[in-house]
């Protein structure tokens, strides 16, 4: 397995790619950051289980830094830029239905403030595309960024901490094979789609709470 995905898992370049695809990954979620990351943490356990000889393998500690860290930068790149956006961005969110839904209930949950704040940016982390709609959100609708910051590294280093746990422990268990690596992005996609049905959820039950 190792040998097809190619000599990056043994580089410590696979550090910078890592960084490289989570960051960007807020403006292009369909880059494969998750995948990346998975990938060289079931290389990290093949390396652990003496699976690989004379060939060097990723640090899961410095994979999961490297990743939460990204993860954050991008999200802050994104928050400011969305600041600055004005009315082009303010236009371009009302284009889209979803983009301006999710922008509603963004709001709503920085407004109360607290778990419900802290909640929606964790989940929005896992969920497609929903670190984009936060983070754009956020500075399009000038939150401050101390409501946004301390929430967003506990979602970068929660996404990163499970996403490296999940390629770790699924090498391990079920060897450093391609099969390893797509039950574990099964199941980081399960958790998308677990977060997205989530964060849909308040949306839902709004209209109840007045009753």
């Amino acid at each position: 397995m190792l040998e097809s995905v190619g000599p990056l898992t043994g580089s410590p370049w696979i550090y910078a790619a890592v960084a490289v695809s989570v960051l960007l990954d807020v403006f292009l979620p369909v880059l494969p950051s998750g995948v990346l990351v998975i990938t060289a943490a079931t290389a990290a356990a093949a390396g652990s289980a003496g699976a690989v000889v004379g060939q060097a393998v990723p640090n899961i500690m410095a994979l999961t830094l490297s990743a939460a860290t990204a993860s954050v930068l991008g999200d802050l790149v994104a928050y400011r830029l969305a600041w600055r956006g004005g009315e082009r961005l303010d236009r371009a969110i009302a284009r889209s239905r979803r983009l301006s839904s999710a922008q509603e209930r963004l709001g709503a949950a920085l407004a109360r403030g607290g778990g419900a704040r802290g909640a929606l940016v964790v989940l929005a982390r896992f969920a497609p595309a929903g670190r984009s709609v936060v983070s754009l959100g956020a500075g399009a609708a000038h939150r401050r960024v101390r409501e946004f910051l301390p929430w967003s590294i506990v979602a970068g280093l929660a996404w990163a901490a499970y996403s490296v746990a999940l390629g770790y422990f699924g090498g391990q268990w079920l060897g450093a094979s391609w099969l390893a690596t797509g039950v574990s992005f099964l199941a980081l996609f399960g958790a998308g789609a677990g977060a997205a049905y989530l964060m849909r959820r308040p949306a839902t039950q709004e209209p109840g709470t007045g009753a």
